[in-house]
Protein backbone atom coordinates (compact mmCIF):
# COMPACT_ATOMS: atom_id res chain seq x y z
CA UNK A 1 0.00 0.00 0.00
CA UNK A 2 1.13 3.53 -0.78
CA UNK A 3 -0.69 6.00 1.46
CA UNK A 4 0.20 9.64 2.09
CA UNK A 5 -1.38 12.46 4.05
CA UNK A 6 -2.97 14.94 1.67
CA UNK A 7 -5.09 17.29 3.80
CA UNK A 8 -5.85 17.76 7.43
CA UNK A 9 -8.32 20.23 8.89
CA UNK A 10 -7.93 22.61 11.82
CA UNK A 11 -10.53 25.08 13.03
CA UNK A 12 -9.85 28.81 13.07
CA UNK A 13 -11.70 31.69 14.67
CA UNK A 14 -9.82 34.58 13.06
CA UNK A 15 -8.65 34.15 9.46
CA UNK A 16 -6.17 37.04 9.54
CA UNK A 17 -4.58 35.89 12.82
CA UNK A 18 -4.34 32.35 11.42
CA UNK A 19 -2.63 33.67 8.28
CA UNK A 20 -0.21 35.65 10.42
CA UNK A 21 0.70 32.45 12.30
CA UNK A 22 0.83 29.87 9.50
CA UNK A 23 1.98 32.08 6.63
CA UNK A 24 4.02 34.80 8.30
CA UNK A 25 5.57 32.93 11.25
CA UNK A 26 5.78 29.33 9.98
CA UNK A 27 6.42 30.37 6.38
CA UNK A 28 3.68 28.21 4.87
CA UNK A 29 2.36 29.17 1.48
CA UNK A 30 -1.32 30.00 1.00
CA UNK A 31 -2.74 27.60 -1.56
CA UNK A 32 -6.38 28.59 -1.46
CA UNK A 33 -8.54 31.12 0.37
CA UNK A 34 -12.29 30.93 -0.18
CA UNK A 35 -15.23 32.41 1.66
CA UNK A 36 -15.90 35.75 3.26
CA UNK A 37 -15.26 37.28 6.67
CA UNK A 38 -14.88 34.65 9.42
CA UNK A 39 -16.43 32.05 7.10
CA UNK A 40 -13.20 31.38 5.21
CA UNK A 41 -11.50 28.13 4.30
CA UNK A 42 -7.78 28.78 3.97
CA UNK A 43 -5.48 26.08 2.67
CA UNK A 44 -1.83 26.42 3.68
CA UNK A 45 1.15 24.13 3.43
CA UNK A 46 4.92 23.98 3.57
CA UNK A 47 6.71 25.26 0.47
CA UNK A 48 8.08 22.45 -1.64
CA UNK A 49 5.52 19.96 -0.31
CA UNK A 50 2.47 20.49 -2.54
CA UNK A 51 0.98 17.14 -1.55
CA UNK A 52 0.51 18.10 2.12
CA UNK A 53 -1.95 20.81 3.15
CA UNK A 54 -3.72 22.11 6.23
CA UNK A 55 -7.21 23.48 5.65
CA UNK A 56 -8.07 26.12 8.24
CA UNK A 57 -11.85 26.14 8.51
CA UNK A 58 -14.56 27.74 10.61
CA UNK A 59 -15.31 25.52 13.62
CA UNK A 60 -18.21 23.08 13.67
CA UNK A 61 -19.09 23.30 10.00
CA UNK A 62 -20.52 19.78 9.70
CA UNK A 63 -24.25 20.26 8.93
CA UNK A 64 -25.14 17.56 11.47
CA UNK A 65 -23.63 19.48 14.40
CA UNK A 66 -26.13 21.10 16.73
CA UNK A 67 -25.77 24.60 18.17
CA UNK A 68 -24.95 23.06 21.58
CA UNK A 69 -22.21 20.94 20.00
CA UNK A 70 -20.85 23.97 18.14
CA UNK A 71 -20.75 25.88 21.44
CA UNK A 72 -18.87 22.97 23.07
CA UNK A 73 -16.35 22.94 20.22
CA UNK A 74 -15.81 26.69 20.63
CA UNK A 75 -15.32 26.28 24.39
CA UNK A 76 -12.83 23.44 23.86
CA UNK A 77 -10.93 25.52 21.31
CA UNK A 78 -10.67 28.39 23.81
CA UNK A 79 -9.13 25.97 26.33
CA UNK A 80 -6.80 24.50 23.71
CA UNK A 81 -8.27 21.01 24.03
CA UNK A 82 -10.04 20.56 20.68
CA UNK A 83 -7.46 20.08 17.92
CA UNK A 84 -3.73 19.59 17.48
CA UNK A 85 -1.11 18.98 14.85
CA UNK A 86 2.51 17.86 15.03
CA UNK A 87 5.03 19.31 12.59
CA UNK A 88 8.70 18.45 12.17
CA UNK A 89 11.75 20.60 11.50
CA UNK A 90 15.51 20.22 11.35
CA UNK A 91 15.86 23.62 13.08
CA UNK A 92 13.70 23.32 16.19
CA UNK A 93 15.47 26.10 18.07
CA UNK A 94 15.28 28.47 15.11
CA UNK A 95 11.56 27.88 14.56
CA UNK A 96 10.98 28.19 18.32
CA UNK A 97 12.77 31.55 18.36
CA UNK A 98 10.75 32.79 15.36
CA UNK A 99 7.42 31.80 16.91
CA UNK A 100 8.33 33.21 20.32
CA UNK A 101 9.52 36.51 18.81
CA UNK A 102 6.33 36.64 16.73
CA UNK A 103 4.18 36.51 19.85
CA UNK A 104 2.83 32.97 19.47
CA UNK A 105 1.44 31.48 22.69
CA UNK A 106 4.15 29.27 24.18
CA UNK A 107 3.11 25.94 25.70
CA UNK A 108 6.48 24.19 26.04
CA UNK A 109 10.04 25.31 25.38
CA UNK A 110 12.34 22.95 23.44
CA UNK A 111 12.72 19.86 25.60
CA UNK A 112 14.59 16.58 25.31
CA UNK A 113 11.85 14.05 26.01
CA UNK A 114 12.64 10.79 27.87
CA UNK A 115 11.33 8.82 24.88
CA UNK A 116 14.10 10.18 22.64
CA UNK A 117 12.40 13.13 20.96
CA UNK A 118 13.25 16.83 21.22
CA UNK A 119 10.20 19.03 20.79
CA UNK A 120 8.37 22.21 21.74
CA UNK A 121 4.76 23.38 21.57
CA UNK A 122 2.73 26.50 20.86
CA UNK A 123 -0.93 27.33 20.36
CA UNK A 124 -2.12 28.88 17.13
CA UNK A 125 -4.52 31.86 17.32
CA UNK A 126 -7.56 29.52 17.53
CA UNK A 127 -6.07 27.57 20.45
CA UNK A 128 -4.99 24.53 18.42
CA UNK A 129 -1.90 22.84 19.87
CA UNK A 130 1.00 22.93 17.43
CA UNK A 131 3.85 20.61 18.45
CA UNK A 132 7.17 20.82 16.66
CA UNK A 133 9.51 17.82 16.62
CA UNK A 134 13.24 18.00 15.90
CA UNK A 135 14.32 15.88 12.94
CA UNK A 136 17.80 14.65 12.19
Amino acid sequence: MDITLQWTFLPHTDPEASLAFYRDLLGFEVRNDVGNGAMRWITVGPAGQPGMSIVLEPPGMDPGITEDERRTITEMMAKGTYARITLATADLDGVFDTLKAGGAELVQEPTDQPYGLRDCAFRDPAGNLVRLNQTG
